[in-house]
């Protein structure tokens, strides 16, 4: 095993079953708003970390470019978040495509839920990406019919 692990013999991940039960257990605990907001504060701090770690702060690089590379951190070759399919600016608000993120899995088809983690994770990274401050909100999910979980960013 690697030295660089959190967890010696576990290794640094952990099952989707036990994070799922944290936001059930945190929606019930505050509410499922107040439980919204904390979880996507807590998403956007790692998504501000992870540009950092990743050296991307303020690099402004290709919207292509940040996609694969958010991709690769995220997806299955880094922390299994989400994967990253693409990002697109259009009439001046960041789209970005997700399949597979950890909000929505074992959802039932229907099921009302938002991205909240997720969502932060992927608001933190682009802001500290374009130095913009940014508001998401989700204009598509897989558990309602798209092929994508898409987040739009406004610009504040």
């Amino acid at each position: 095993m690697s030295t660089n692990l959190l967890r010696p013999e576990l290794g640094d991940f952990s099952s989707i079953v036990c994070f799922k039960a944290v936001v059930v257990g945190v929606e019930e605990a505050l509410g499922e708003k107040a439980a919204a907001i904390a979880l996507l504060a807590a998403g956007r701090l790692r998504g501000k970390n992870l540009a950092k770690e990743l050296q991307l702060s303020a690099s402004n690089a290709p919207l292509d470019q940040l996609a694969a590379l958010l991709n690769k951190a995220l997806g299955k070759d880094g922390t299994r978040l989400c994967l990253v399919d693409n990002i697109l600016e259009v009439d001046g608000t960041y789209q970005v495509f997700c399949r597979e993120t950890v909000c929505s899995a074992g959802e039932p088809q229907g099921s009302n839920r938002n991205l909240s983690f997720t969502l932060g994770a992927v608001q933190g990274a682009l802001e500290e990406i374009t130095q913009k401050r940014l508001r998401g909100k989700q204009i598509a999910s897989v558990l309602r019919g798209s092929d994508h979980d898409v987040i739009e960013f406004g610009v504040l």
